[in-house]
């Protein structure tokens, strides 16, 4: 992946940083709305049949967004952060949720 790349130029499966959004208006609104801001990480997950739009993983949602939108999106590729273990207490707190779940009747 080259350093400075548009949206729209992700491959499926493959990771970037959302850098900037050069769009203005309503679109912008909309791309701001569902977290296409600086810093934001996105998964390009698949195109359509016929290429046109993406699907992306956004802050946890599949977006689909069109190629003349997604041009205005600028990204770079995802800084490499080493995988942090799990202290034990959060170990803990993962194993709390279902007993949580099972005392509160769900």
């Amino acid at each position: 992946m080259k350093s400075s790349m548009r949206l729209c130029d992700l491959h499926p499966g493959e990771r970037a940083v959302v850098t900037a959004l050069c769009s203005t208006g309503s679109m912008r609104r909309r791309l701001l709305d569902i977290g296409l801001i600086g810093g934001t990480e996105v998964e390009c997950l698949g195109r359509s049949p016929g290429g046109d739009p993406a699907a992306y993983i956004i802050r946890g949602a599949v977006i689909a967004i069109r190629d003349e939108d997604s041009v205005a999106v600028l990204i770079e590729p995802p800084t490499t952060r080493p995988q942090r273990e799990q202290t034990e207490k959060e170990r803990e707190a993962i194993g709390t949720d279902s007993q949580f779940c099972r005392h509160r009747g769900g």
